[in-house]
Order: C-alpha cells, then sequence, then structure tokens
C-alpha cells in the first residue's frame, strides 16, 4: 500500500519542484529526487524509541477555540471543561438617562455545524448537525453562569510586565472560589441551565410589522442562547454608566470582571463536550429609557427611547479543566509522569488538554563505534550506529533519500470506543520548533485551513469499512536528509501530539517544568480528544511497530 502511494507522491513532489523551480527553499521539497537506469530503488527500515511524557497542567489562557462540556474517555478518564472569559465594550457608554428599564439580556454564542449535512428545508428552514461535539447526542447537563470575580491581568508582574500572564488549566478552584454568587442564567426553562444541551436546532424568530401585519421569519444558525438575569444586568450595568464603570474598557474590565462558565452532571447523564469559538459569542442588553429634549421655544418633551448595550465575550481567557479517573482511564492515570527513555514504552498515549506527548528519538540508540572526520572507524561517539553507518557508508556511495516516513498504527482495540483525534503534529521537541519538513510545505487548503500541510501530513487514514482510524503518517524526508548529509546535525528528540488545528505552532508553558519537559504545543491544549499508538518497541507485533522508512536511490 506504502510503495504505491509512494509512487503517486514521487509525482506530486516533482510538480511542487517545477512550479517553485524559483526559489530555492521549495526546491529542498523535491531535491535529491533522481531517475534513470543508472539509480535502483530501495526501501530500508530503522528503529524508533519512544516513550510517554505527561504535561501535568498546561498554560490554557486565550486559546482559539475552547472546550466546554464533559467528555467521558474509557481511555482517558472524564473530563469537566469549564471556562473564564472577560467582556469587553465594542462601543463605550457613559451617559444613560431617566428611568432606565431592561427589556432583555441575552447571551449569544454561536455552535460550529457541517456544512456538508446541511439540508435546507421547502420553507427556507435549515436541519444542521453540529461539528466538533463529541458524546451522547443532545446530553443533557448542567449549565451555570456567574459573574467572574477573578482579575485576569494582561502582563505579569513577575517579567516586569514584559510578558503576557499565564493562567494554567488546573485553576478552576481559583475561579470557582472567587465568583460572585448569583446565577445569571436563572430562567424557568431548565434547558438554559438544569437541563442544558448543545442543541443543533437552528433558532426562529418571527416578527410583525406594526403597520402592515406581515408576519416575517428569521432563522439563526445554531448557537448558546440564553437569557440572564434583567435584575442583575440593570444594577451591574445600566446603573454603573453614569458613575463612568462602562467609558472605558479598562475600568470596565475591573469593575465587571467577567463570566465563569461552570459545567455539572445533570442527573444520570454522562453529558457531553462542544469545541467553542467563545470570542464570536456577545451579551446584547436592550433597555428603554426617557429622553428629555427641550426647543429653542423652550418647551420641554420627554421621549420614551429603545437602547442597547452589547457586551463581547473577548479580552482574556482561560480553559480550566478537571480530570477524573475514577470510573475509567485507569491505564493512563498509572502511566509515569515520564516513560522508560532507555527502553521505550510499548504503546504511545497521545492526549490533548492537560495531557501526554510522545517523545521519539529516531534510529536505535545502539552506539557501539563511530567515526573520525576522515571516515576511519573509532569508538562510540555520542551517534546511533545506524545513523554513522548512513553518515559513512562503507562502499563510499551515500544513498539518496527520496522519501522518508514515519507511519504509526492505531491500537485498533483500544480506540474501538473512543472518538479520534483527525491530525497529529511531529516537531522538534529540543528546540519546540517546526520540523523543516513542516516550513517546507507549500500546500493550503482555503475551505478548511486546518487540512493546509497536507504533504507533511499526520491525518487519520481510515478503513473504508468500518470507518475507524488504522493509521497515521507524517513525511520527515528533508529532516533524514539533513541529518545523512551533515554530520553536524543533531539527532534532536521529536514531540508528537493530537493537534486541534495544523497551522498553530506555537508552544505553551506547563505549570511546573521539569529536567523532561517544560512546553508543549498550544494547538494540543486545545484538544480534547487522545489516542493510543503502538511504538517502536521490539515487544510490540512486527506489522505494526513504529519504524522510520525511507525510500531512496543509490549508484550502482
Amino acid at each position: 500500500m506504502y510503495n504505491n502511494s509512494f509512487f503517486k507522491k514521487i509525482l506530486i513532489v516533482a510538480t511542487v519542484v517545477f512550479l517553485y523551480s524559483c526559489d530555492k527553499d521549495y526546491n529542498e521539497v523535491g531535491g535529491d529526487l533522481i531517475g534513470g537506469n543508472n539509480f535502483d530503488l530501495n526501501k530500508a527500515s530503522y528503529g524508533v524509541l519512544g516513550y510517554n511524557q505527561k504535561t501535568g497542567p498546561i498554560q490554557s489562557n486565550n486559546l482559539e477555540v475552547n472546550p466546554l462540556g464533559i467528555y467521558s474517555n474509557s481511555n482517558f478518564g472524564e473530563t469537566t471543561a469549564n471556562f473564564n472569559t472577560q467582556l469587553t465594550l465594542p462601543v463605550f457608554t457613559t451617559v444613560v438617562s431617566s428611568n432606565p428599564y431592561v427589556e432583555s439580556v441575552v447571551l449569544t454564542l454561536p455552535y460550529y455545524t457541517d456544512p456538508s449535512q446541511t439540508k435546507v428545508n421547502a420553507d427556507g428552514s435549515r436541519a444542521y448537525v453540529l461539528d466538533s461535539i463529541y458524546g451522547v447526542e443532545k446530553a443533557k447537563m448542567k449549565l451555570s453562569i456567574y459573574e467572574s470575580g477573578y482579575f485576569m491581568r494582561d502582563s505579569d508582574p513577575d517579567s516586569g510586565f514584559q510578558q503576557q500572564q499565564k493562567y494554567f488549566t488546573d485553576q478552576n478552584t481559583e475561579f470557582n472560589n472567587l465568583k460572585k454568587a448569583t446565577l445569571l442564567n436563572d430562567s424557568s426553562d431548565k434547558s438554559q441551565n438544569e437541563e442544558f444541551f448543545f442543541n443543533p436546532e437552528e433558532h426562529v424568530v418571527v416578527t410583525t410589522d406594526s403597520i402592515t401585519n406581515v408576519k416575517s421569519t428569521a432563522y439563526t444558525p445554531p448557537g448558546m442562547k440564553l437569557n440572564l438575569s434583567r435584575d442583575y444586568f440593570k444594577t451591574r450595568i445600566i446603573d454603573a454608566v453614569n458613575s463612568g464603570k462602562l467609558a472605558s474598557n479598562d475600568v470596565f474590565k475591573n469593575y465587571f470582571r467577567g463570566l465563569y462558565f461552570k459545567m455539572e452532571k445533570s442527573g444520570s447523564s454522562a453529558g457531553n463536550l462542544a469545541m467553542l469559538n467563545f470570542r464570536a459569542g456577545k451579551i446584547t442588553i436592550k433597555y428603554n429609557e426617557d429622553l428629555v429634549s427641550t426647543t429653542a421655544a423652550g418647551i420641554t418633551t420627554t421621549t420614551r427611547v429603545k437602547k442597547t448595550i452589547e457586551l463581547n465575550l473577548t479580552g482574556n481567557t482561560v480553559s480550566l479543566l478537571n480530570n477524573d479517573f475514577t470510573t475509567s482511564g485507569a491505564a493512563y492515570a498509572a502511566l509515569p509522569s515520564t516513560g522508560n527513555r532507555t527502553d521505550g514504552d510499548d504503546k504511545l498515549f497521545l492526549r490533548g488538554g492537560e495531557g501526554s506527548v510522545a517523545v521519539l528519538q529516531l534510529f536505535d540508540p545502539k552506539d557501539l563505534k563511530g567515526y573520525d572526520a576522515n571516515g576511519v572507524l573509532t569508538g562510540p561517539n555520542g551517534v546511533s550506529d545506524e545513523l554513522d553507518d548512513l553518515r559513512n557508508p562503507a562502499d563510499g556511495k551515500k544513498l539518496l533519500v527520496n522519501e522518508a516516513n514515519l507511519v504509526f498504527h492505531i491500537d485498533a482495540d483500544a480506540m474501538s470506543s473512543s472518538n479520534e483525534p483527525q491530525r497529529i503534529y511531529l516537531y522538534d521537541f529540543k528546540n519546540s520548533r517546526p520540523l523543516v519538513d513542516y516550513s517546507l510545505d507549500p500546500t493550503s487548503n482555503s475551505t478548511n485551513p486546518k487540512k493546509s500541510k497536507a504533504f507533511f501530513d499526520g491525518m487519520i487514514k481510515k478503513d473504508a469499512t468500518s470507518k475507524r482510524g488504522v493509521t497515521y503518517k507524517i513525511r520527515i524526508t528533508n529532516q533524514i536528509r539533513n541529518l545523512i548529509n551533515n554530520k553536524d546535525s543533531t539527532n534532536v528528540s521529536l514531540g508528537l501530539v493530537v493537534t486541534e488545528d495544523i497551522g498553530i505552532i506555537a508552544s505553551y508553558k506547563v505549570k511546573t517544568p521539569n529536567a523532561f519537559i517544560s512546553q508543549a504545543p498550544k494547538a494540543s491544549v486545545m484538544n480534547p480528544l487522545g489516542t493510543i499508538l503502538y511504538s517502536g518497541k521490539s515487544t510490540v507485533p512486527v506489522e505494526k511497530r513504529l519504524k522510520l522508512e525511507i525510500y531512496y536511490t543509490k549508484p550502482n
């Protein structure tokens, strides 16, 4: 299967080289691809040592998307995802006239939907299928929203206010203890609090023209739409305008410190979890007030007018995660923080959020011999013997790498009932940066940016019948070329994680760094899922074992 796909990719690479022949970087994508009768195509496999490394609590502020809900996974335990966000003012308000009355306070937040499954009905309405939601469909949960009492600073005073303030996944207790006492989503409709669920139905609003009495219907895609306490926002927002609390965002964010979203189980429901873009959410306060005006003739009139104040769910945010391993995920919970760095672990547990990374070392670590600068055989030199032999071939004919891949086999039995991450990401673990193959990949996807970097790959490959994941493959051709051709290149450890967005390469700090880990990719913190892969250890069946596969040509 991989041989067939290899020849197809050779054609793709050749095309890329042609299109980018004026650019040296892109030439490197297809460099050393040599054909002709003087060369033979070969394949060789090399060892890969891999072990598990847990992150512990990790930085989780200002993520592009955040989980909200409760998700139970038989392999990785149960995660409750809460959330805290500041609010900001798109328009400042300095004056409210007399006799204000709040008509409504509504929080709206769109859900992700799958466009390919949206159906349009004859009356113009639509039937949607929610995307990026995990667990039982329409599972009920208890959602409680409070005013936050925790002030989220922009900058860290410990850095002299030169660095962004960091907030971490394990700070839920701090935010929960400082929340205000009043429940804001206090509607008598239990679907807005005690029995909340992520509803895939669109919102329908029917209005009647006051003059013609003609009714019109507006349809809004699925999303959270909650009625919040009018009395509370009358006191905390409307009544605070004239004292200058809404005159600037700096003042407002210190006065009203945001919202805290708390998720709990509802009855016997297991709950579910959705990925949300909270920055697309807002609170709309509609109120009436008396507008007093005086004409030039000294006639004073009072008019009842309608006003609106909007509060955006932007500003500083933090994803707050509680992990529970009492009923599931015992094997993962029992894993040491750092796996077997000498012999490797049998299986690699990749887990997003407050999770775990797989650390890989290419080539068998055995080092019994070495070569000096002249290629003369010496004793151990701190370089894998496998890599040494590639750099110093006995016949003097150094191979030309056409393609190099890491193919990861999924533990299908363990993952049979779990949601599977759609993509994994390989990076330079030592330096916390992308590999050269990632940087040189020019492919993009305008309709779904998360599927860009297709040549670098890492996307799940599924069985056609079961629709379950079988493998992930990541291409590291240039990484291997550099290691072989440049003896000064260091064979650095590589990190492997689940990713929510392949385009995000920044790293986030772990709360308690140690000698083994200090940071992990931000996009992994965003992803709530996990997967289990077979490692390259000798105890793993050969057909499932992780290997470095190199396709190469060599002069006869």
